[in-house]
């Protein structure tokens, strides 16, 4: 064989070599765009302001039932907000849980939320407690209600959350700044069911019976009521469920020396509002993002937030904890709570213009 020959088969065997790396190489690279895609596909990014024990329960629960991860991303409330208006586009976010209508509400209007096509989630989660045009389902209901000292206030004396404007409660009545969410959604609610004048005037009056310049949370308004600073307080149910089953002995305390008590029983019904979730406009990973949230509104995950958390299930096949159901049913605010986002702007104008700090 001569040496032209040898050189010639030389050359093609080592190209043959060449080849056969790159393909392998190729071949490796796509797997491992596959694998990638295969994980991206088996996860769901959560953005979440709230911070329960029970939810991660639930979320461990979801993936080891699915295979789905869960990547939970936490920040205060109004933080979380902003960062998934501030990220647009590019945000890696696929499902916003968070508190209150109004927040929900406000997410819609910038553009976050998509709407979800979901028979489980129609059945599941009542008209009123989702979003008119379905891009956020509310989860769990709490109760805006008035708590009392044990020692001072008689229930009886109790109605309205008007007549908390009545002189006789004068530099008795204890509450959350106007910069509260919590705040804001229940003028909102008197917004619509009230009207701007009504309104304004209800909430003059309470900021003239105010028992100290607001401030604190919804705790901090328990505490301050079982001191002395004032004899009545609005807060949500939950937190006295927590408190009377914290690991705080001083909580405990406290909340037993107050009452819950549902205002507006004989009128429009007590205010309600509640925590909730919607799938991102630009959710990278949707379809695991709806299966998230329809397994948030399922039997099972209504019944350990009801039973950890103390808040009313979404879910009107869950009964509530034993706790709340010992508070007795009650008559709730006829407001589908879409409205409470749309009024909002309205109520912290009002606010504003009260005087309520």
């Amino acid at each position: 064989m001569n040496q032209n020959v040898l050189r010639v088969l030389a050359a093609l065997s080592l190209l043959l070599s060449i080849l056969l790396v790159v393909g392998c190489t190729s071949e490796e690279k796509t797997a491992d765009q596959g694998a990638d895609k295969t994980k991206e596909a088996q996860s769901v990014n959560l953005y979440t302001d709230r911070h329960y024990e029970a939810d991660q329960k639930i979320f461990d629960a979801f993936t080891k039932e699915t295979g789905i991860n869960v990547n939970v991303v936490s920040a205060k409330s109004d933080e979380i907000l902003e960062r998934l208006i501030r990220e647009g586009e590019n945000t890696q976010a696929d499902l916003l849980y968070t508190t209150d209508a109004g927040r929900l509400g406000l997410a819609k209007s910038k553009g976050m939320l998509s709407p979800v096509t979901s028979d489980k989630l129609t059945k599941n989660i009542p008209a009123n407690l989702r979003d008119v045009d379905n891009e956020w389902f509310g989860l769990t209901v709490r109760a805006r209600v008035l708590v009392y000292s044990k020692d001072r206030v008689n229930p009886k004396d109790l109605s309205t959350y008007e007549d908390l404007a009545n002189p006789k409660w004068k530099g008795k009545v204890l509450v959350r700044p106007s910069s509260n969410i919590y705040n804001q959604s229940l003028v909102a609610s008197f917004l619509e069911l009230k009207g701007e004048a009504d309104t304004k005037k209800w909430a003059e009056g309470l900021v003239d019976n105010m028992a100290r310049e607001p401030k604190g949370n919804d705790r901090d308004q328990a505490t301050a009521v079982a001191a002395g600073t004032g004899d009545i307080a609005i807060m949500n149910t939950y937190y006295i469920g927590l408190m009377l089953n914290s690991a705080n002995p001083e909580e405990v305390e406290v909340a037993k020396k107050v009452g819950v008590f549902f205002p507006n029983q004989q009128t429009t019904g007590t205010h309600v509002n509640v925590s909730g979730a919607g799938v991102t406009k630009h959710a990278k990973n949707e379809e695991n993002a709806i299966k998230l949230l329809e397994y948030l509104s399922e039997v099972d995950a209504q019944k350990l937030l009801a039973d950890s958390n103390y808040e009313y299930p979404a879910n009107e096949a869950v009964e509530p904890a034993e706790l709340l159901k010992s508070w007795g049913e009650f008559k709730r605010q006829d407001v589908n709570l879409s409205k409470l986002g749309e009024n909002n702007a309205r109520a912290v104008i009002l606010l504003n213009e009260v005087g309520w700090k």
